[in-house]
């Protein structure tokens, strides 16, 4: 299954959930935040920008915000919050496409880089990020920590996520660092929609060395956006890495 077969019309449409799930205020409050006091005053790069659900708000922030996306519906979507002028987008692959400009801040949120399916590809998203950035700019990653110690032998998948109408699972092929998620949505009827995306999952200490490979060093590491310390329990992660200044 391709990206762009994913994130077609029907995905973009539904993406959005305003004031609901990763678009409530304690969601995205402490991220823009972040990414605001990151970008020090300078130009920021989304890869993967989708609908813009940090983008516009980080934009509205004062932070000049360009995105690089792959998938035309959801740069639709994004056009009826924002205009080319106010978010420039280049429309492409977020491992080779180039962005006009210097940045101080390159982001890549909600487990994003996972789409990438190849640690080759992951890898050159990292070295992509550093042609962006200014000397001393920073690359930062959100993504999540795969649950493998939950998959006892000969099981291949893991509950990641259960709630009244929804049901979320992902299979595991553990030679290939390969999970495909899938989401069951179901109410009083007898049918459910299911839709899935494939992933290539990395341990943060491959995360580290695709970084050192692209010439960051980790500056920091947390939990969540606020903050919180990232400890073997931890289900995700927030990291930072940058680029030697001058």
């Amino acid at each position: 299954m391709k990206q762009e077969e994913i994130w077609d019309v029907d995905a973009a449409q539904r993406y959005d959930t305003p004031g609901a799930g990763m678009f409530a205020p304690e969601v995205l409050g402490p991220t823009v935040d972040r990414l605001a006091e990151l970008a020090g005053g300078g130009n920021a790069l989304e890869f993967a920008i989708g609908t813009g659900r940090v983008a516009v708000p980080l934009a509205e922030r004062g932070v000049p915000v360009t995105g690089i996306e792959l998938s035309r519906p959801m740069i639709d979507r994004l056009r009826t919050k924002a205009d080319e002028t106010t978010i420039p987008v280049v429309t492409g692959d977020m491992a080779t496409a180039v962005a006009p400009g210097e940045f101080t801040l390159v982001y890549l949120v909600y487990n994003t880089i996972s789409n990438l399916l190849t640690q080759a590809e992951q890898v050159e998203c990292f070295r992509n990020a550093a042609r962006h950035l200014v000397p001393g700019g920073r690359f930062l990653i959100e993504l999540w920590v795969p649950e493998l110690r939950l998959l006892p032998p000969g099981q291949q998948a893991t509950v990641f996520h259960c709630e009244p109408g929804y049901i979320g699972l992902d299979t595991y092929d553990v030679l290939r660092q390969h999970v495909v998620s899938h989401h069951f949505r179901f109410d009083d009827t007898r049918q459910a929609r299911l839709t899935r995306s494939p992933h290539r999952y990395i341990w943060p200490a491959e995360l580290d060395l695709m970084a050192q490979l692209a010439g960051f060093t980790l500056e920091s590491r947390h939990a969540d956006w606020a903050g919180a310390e990232f400890t073997a329990e931890s289900r995700s992660h927030v990291s930072v890495y940058r680029l030697p200044e001058r």
